[in-house]
């Protein structure tokens, strides 16, 4: 049975577009019980529209309840619960044993246990399956080894992270959010102290001074190379971290492991070393495969401040396509010029690569360049794109950056 591709959702446009971009799956917040206090999340009547749509395309919707709940909120758990029963999403993604016996008592809601619980023995598994788990999403610190081990001694689906960021804790359990700024990471309220800049002490208070800032955050992770391992491991499904990321970013991300998952069923299967660059281009942070291997080591953080540069390969939306002139109609996010090459990526077509042709504002009016933002810009393009494509930077593995690829998987 093929792994599900699971993204994660901040809203509607952005659950339509990784649903349509190849997941087969997507988990959201609502309103209540979820562990993103700050992203916008998702309504109940937002929910009810979402289960709609991912239904209609034969696909299954997730919501977060992975809060740590406190007495006076017992109650209106369990009313929530019940009114994510009834708008019909697949599943619960669950953290407090409580919320487990509520919704395992009171609804038909499959449950699957979050990695805040940190999963990583078959015995600890065999006690959520007692409690009416379905699924368990492993703990990011969770090695093949672990993973094989559990798959022969558990029968359960397990759930493992393939991309997006680490937590430089126990997913969910630091402290530091909470002492430094009264935000409580197991409330949804993270700060990411570890991404913060420290001054570094010797014992007796002298500062030491470096070149940098010194900071404990976390690489991200990326498993592309090892998609047909995971398949063969026997996950469930395949998870991507990120519910306050972009449709940009989901659209990229998701578009580039349905095609690898894709490509192992049909036995062409090969590590694309361009589809790592793409990976590598979307996000701000390096990236590499953690503790998958059994080798997590210092080279898996950052201790002196890495900057995370801002990504500006993001070019623009495509609003309207006009077959019979063939006048792309594009939403600018970053400056772009005539001469450039771009790529248009879509849901519905393989990658089209151009060179910018000579552009024109909504008045009909000749330009250089796009450099206001979200205006509209007209230009010729012979091959077709849809609304809601998106155009980006055309992206080029030159020699240097297919050396520190291939010294980023395989050293």
């Amino acid at each position: 049975m093929r792994p599900e591709l699971l993204a994660p959702a901040g809203d509607l446009e952005r659950l339509k577009v990784a649903l349509d971009y190849g997941a087969d799956a997507v988990y959201i917040g609502g309103p209540s019980y979820g562990l993103r206090a700050n992203a916008v999340n998702f309504t109940m009547n937002d929910i009810k529209k979402a289960v709609s749509y991912a239904h209609s395309k034969n696909k299954k919707v997730y919501v977060t309840v992975n809060i740590i709940l406190h007495n006076k909120e017992l109650k209106s758990a369990l009313k929530y619960l019940k009114e994510l029963d009834k708008s019909g999403v697949d599943a619960i993604i669950v953290s407090d044993p409580t919320i487990i016996d509520l919704a395992h008592k009171n609804t038909k809601l499959d449950i699957h246990i979050s990695t805040q619980q940190s999963n990583l023995n078959s015995e600890s598994i065999k006690f959520y399956k007692s409690l009416g788990a379905t699924r368990i999403v492993m703990g990011r610190e969770a090695s093949e080894k672990d993973i094989l081990s559990i798959k022969k001694n558990v029968n359960i689906e397990l759930e493992c992270f393939i991309h997006g960021a680490m937590c430089a804790s126990y997913s969910g359990r630091c402290a530091l959010s909470n002492f430094f700024t009264g935000r409580d990471a197991n409330r949804g309220g993270c700060a990411q102290i570890c991404r913060w800049d420290f001054d570094l002490e010797d014992t007796n208070g002298n500062i030491l001074k470096g070149d940098k800032k010194f900071t404990f955050s976390s690489k991200d992770l990326s498993m592309l190379k090892y998609i047909p391992n995971m398949i063969e491991d026997g996950i469930s499904s395949f998870k991507i971290e990120g519910r306050m990321r972009s449709a940009y970013y989901l659209a990229t991300v998701v578009s580039v492991y349905r095609r690898s998952i894709d490509s192992y069923y049909d036995h062409k299967f090969k590590y694309d070393k361009h589809d790592e660059k793409i990976l590598d281009r979307v996000a701000n942070r390096e990236s590499i495969t953690q503790f998958y291997n059994d080798d997590f080591g210092p080279d898996t953080s950052y201790y002196n401040s890495n900057g995370e540069p801002s990504n500006q390969d993001f070019l623009g939306i495509v609003k309207s396509y006009n077959k019979r002139n063939e006048i792309v109609t594009v939403e600018q996010r970053n400056f772009f010029k005539m001469g450039d090459k771009v790529t248009f990526f879509g849901p519905n077509h393989k990658d089209i690569d151009v060179e910018l042709p000579i552009l024109c504002n909504i008045k009909n009016k000749m330009v250089d360049t796009a450099n206001h933002p979200q205006e509209l810009i007209k230009f010729v393009l012979p091959e077709e794109v849809q609304k809601g494509d998106f155009m980006r930077i055309k992206i080029w593995l030159t020699k240097n950056t297919l050396c520190s690829i291939l010294k980023k998987v395989y050293w």
